[in-house]
């Protein structure tokens, strides 16, 4: 066993001497198995040492070694390691010494041969690492490599091999290594842990472990293109640079930069196509997808623009590789993208022209997709039991023997406990089970918010309005966040349909640790929330920061939102008359934000889904998570990153990261469009002048013909007048700068007025500003106005003019429930 031990350790000091001091990384771990052999492999400059010399790793050394013939295996780079095969016939597992906490990569290599009776092709078993499930009931039919990256304490890491019933396990070669700290970013550090799905080089040849410093693999993208034809492939390895501070050769080789594929359109300037690649992925999962691009194409800066899209969503609009670059050619860029959680069995990218661009073209270079684990902790399609190890004879006997001891001991401290937390109970139902989050009058008190990301986060937020809700209060209301409960999936997390004691209904938002929104979204919802209280913005009943959780609770909106009442569903149709008055509620919640504190908050996320609908088709704005406040007296915008949905984005703040109220203003502009066009802003299944919903309705705007592309239920339903001035609002909401752009007040009086054409013939229909026209409108419209705009925080305290906005759902009736549903 010595010897065993001392071979194996000059192995890994020649492996780390040899091999690695020419590579960039070097890894702490790195443990490379050749599994059943007796000799050990060397691929390139990766030896895979032999299972035997190894077997100190091993829970089972005596499970079987497999030999195959040699004949039978077809010849590939890394065919050697598919000679042998170790057979496990019940539940076994490897332990792994981890020096340094972090990613790790766990690659397994298997191959189906037949040795003796075992026919390898007919096994059946699961992998875990640690708990968390890799393979369920897997059964490999041919050569395949599984590689997945799991974050590891310093400490064991512990790989079990599981047999399903009445089959056996096996495998050919194992690797664990660490990963490069910089390999995945903090902001898309939250998969963990997971399995790698594809690993592509686009237009370019297979890159096998041997010519990856990382030992990865990349095939090529053929197989993966839905239209060839569509597709031309080119080639610039020497071209190929990396900045300082970015992708380095280890994000990938400068194999996969050198080469891309890219449209084939240089026969003709007015090309209008997608290139698209679709794989195969396990539905009910989230993905991580990273894509690697190098303009090794052009000639100067700013040739190629294009767009990219993951499914039917538009993720990069107008890329300029150049312009991210500071103006280099050929030089490696990669951006990562999580999904939400899939629905089929395929994933699609595509790169297409943009419409700004002078040609069209597009490219890709690399491609890889991850699969992330699920709420149960696991990458396979169903989850299965990690084993159990007993130990030896002797100390099953020993447990035994303490068992029947234990078991009286047992029942006589559970009796006890029990009399404790009964009396504790009783003491928790005599006092207060709830803490305000400000109880100073508006003064700021400092609570400690406990999340995933951050635990002992000290957030000031000053309210009185908003409560902590008990944790156990939220999983009686929502039957323990039964799936079935759940009303809808959005970037923070599910949310649920909570019902109180009283059969009040309320919206329970849980944040997902895996999602791309965490803590600061948690605390601007409850900051910019227990600030406000308006008809026309979804109030916050309560929040709740128990074990880790990040919970919000609405009040609750039984129509839902307004996207769902437009297309995608089979919601009825509405009718212009109750989508007029969608859109002036909206518009109302929008001026009260802009005009209703002492700052103005800019919302940053208007679209129809993030406005909702009570049982009365009452518009109140929601999703405050991004929302930021505005900027000083003395000071024209907030510069800040940009944040937002695609297809709703201002343009200008876009391009330059100043954030103002017009951001708002333009994003609410492609709301109108889409409430009277009834389809999405983005829908790169159509043709491509037709993508961009802001930019097609501007088109037939145009031309005066915008009842040309409305939708096909409203045709004969709307008076000309009042389609032409909601037009012009919509169009006007849209102009390229925000200086040029209506104030919300504007917009507000604008949709007041169109609502009256359509309601009743206004004589003498002026064309002029519609500042001017308020005054004409009726008494009842403007002093309906006139309610709803609260012109400092001082008024809104004492209710004097906001009182009838004030939301109708009693906050503390609500709470009193929750609370009291926890006392039971």
């Amino acid at each position: 066993m010595g010897c065993g031990v001392l071979r194996f350790s000059i192995w890994v000091l020649l492996v780390l001497n040899l091999v690695y001091c020419s590579r960039g990384f070097v890894p702490v771990d790195f443990y490379y198995l050749n599994c059943g052999s007796s000799n050990d492999v060397t691929l390139g400059n990766i030896t895979y040492v032999a299972d035997r010399s190894s077997s100190q790793f091993l829970s089972t050394p005596q499970d079987i070694l497999a030999t195959s013939n040699l004949n039978s295996i077809p010849p590939s780079v890394d065919s050697q390691l598919f000679h042998t095969a170790r057979i496990f016939s019940g539940p076994s597992r490897y332990t792994f010494s981890i020096k340094r906490t972090g990613r790790h990569w766990i690659r397994l290599h298997f191959y189906p041969f037949v040795y003796q009776n075992y026919d390898m092709s007919s096994a059946s078993f699961s992998v875990f690492s640690q708990k968390t499930t890799l393979l369920s009931d897997f059964s490999p039919k041919n050569a395949t490599v599984k590689e997945y990256s799991v974050s590891v304490p310093s400490g064991d890491l512990v790989i079990t091999f599981s047999p399903s019933s009445n089959s056996f396990a096996y495998i050919n070669a194992l690797e664990v290594v660490s990963v490069p700290d910089n390999l995945i970013t903090d902001d898309a550090s939250l998969f963990n842990p997971s399995g790698t799905i594809a690993r592509v080089n686009m237009g370019g040849p297979l890159i096998s472990l041997v010519n990856d410093t990382l030992g990865r693999t990349w095939v090529s993208d053929s197989g993966f293109l839905l239209q060839p034809n569509l597709a031309t492939n080119v080639s610039n390895i020497p071209a190929v640079r990396y900045p300082q501070g970015g992708a380095t050769s280890e994000t990938a080789p400068q194999t996969v930069y050198g080469t891309c594929t890219k449209m084939n359109s240089e026969s003709d300037p007015n090309s209008n196509f997608n290139v698209t690649w679709e794989f195969t992925v396990d539905p009910g999962f989230q993905y991580l997808i990273r894509l690697h691009f190098c303009d090794i194409v052009s000639t100067s800066s700013n040739q190629l623009l294009f767009n990219v899209y993951i499914d039917s969503f538009l993720v990069v609009q107008d890329l300029e590789l150049s312009t991210r670059l500071l103006g280099q050619l050929a030089t490696a860029y990669f951006v990562d993208f999580v999904t939400a959680s899939t629905v089929r069995n395929n994933l699609s990218v595509s790169i297409g022209p943009s419409p700004r661009g002078s040609y069209p073209d597009a490219l890709l270079n690399g491609l890889e997709i991850m699969k992330m684990n699920n709420s149960k902790d696991s990458l396979a399609g169903t989850s299965s039991v990690l084993p159990k190890f007993s130990g030896s004879k002797k100390n099953v006997r020993m447990i035994a023997g303490v068992s029947v001891g234990v078991a009286i001991s047992l029942i006589m401290v559970i009796g006890i406990l029990f009399l404790v937390r009964r009396k504790q109970k009783l003491k928790r139902l005599s006092s207060k089970t709830w803490i305000p989050i400000s109880v100073n009058g508006g003064f700021t008190t400092s609570h400690t918010m406990g999340s995933k990301y951050s635990n002992g986060t000290n957030i000031s937020i000053g309210s009185n309005m908003s409560y902590r809700v008990p944790f156990a209060a939220l999983e009686e209301a929502t039957n323990n966040f039964d799936e079935s409960k759940v009303i809808g999936i959005g970037g923070f997390g599910k949310v649920y349909l909570g019902i109180c004691s009283d059969g009040t209904k309320v919206a329970v938002k849980r944040g997902n640790p895996k999602s791309q929104q965490g803590l600061a979204e948690f605390r601007t919802e409850i900051e910019m929330l227990s600030q406000f209280r308006h008809r026309h913005l979804v109030s916050l009943i309560g929040y709740c920061d128990e074990k880790n959780e990040m919970i919000l609770v609405y009040e609750y909106m039984e129509k839902g939102t307004v996207k769902s009442h437009l297309y995608g569903s089979n919601e009825p149709s509405l009718g212009w008359k109750e989508r007029l008055e969608i859109c002036i509620g909206a518009a109302r919640g929008l001026h009260y934000l802009h005009t209703g504190y002492a700052k103005a908050v800019i919302h940053r996320d208007v679209k129809s889904a993030n406005i909702l609908l009570d049982e009365n088709l009452m518009a109140k704005v929601a999703d405050f998570g991004l929302s930021k406040t505005g900027p000083e007296i003395d000071q024209t915008h907030v510069s800040t990153a940009v944040k937002g949905s695609f297809g709703y984005l201002d343009p200008e703040y876009f391009r330059r990261q100043q954030l103002t109220e017009k951001s708002d203003v333009y994003s609410f502009g492609v709301v109108l469009f889409e409430v009277l066009c009834a389809r999405p802003v983005i829908d790169p299944s159509l043709p491509r002048e037709m993508v961009n919903l802001a930019e097609w309705a501007m088109k037939w705007q145009n031309k005066g013909q915008i009842d040309q592309i409305m939708d096909s239920t409203l045709v004969g339903k709307i008076k000309p007048d009042s389609l032409r001035k909601y037009a012009e609002t919509a169009e006007k909401c849209l102009a390229d700068f925000g200086v040029d752009r209506p104030s919300m007040g504007d917009v507000l009086w604008n949709l007041e007025y169109a609502l009256q054409l359509q309601e009743a013939v206004v004589d003498n229909d002026p064309e002029e500003n519609s500042t001017n026209v308020i005054g004409r409108l009726s008494p009842q419209v403007v002093r309906e106005f006139n309610d709803t705009s609260v012109s400092s925080v001082a008024e809104f305290g004492r209710g004097s003019s906001a009182d009838d906005d004030i939301s109708g759902v009693s906050m503390s009736r609500v709470f009193s429930q929750l609370v009291k549903s926890e006392g039971r």
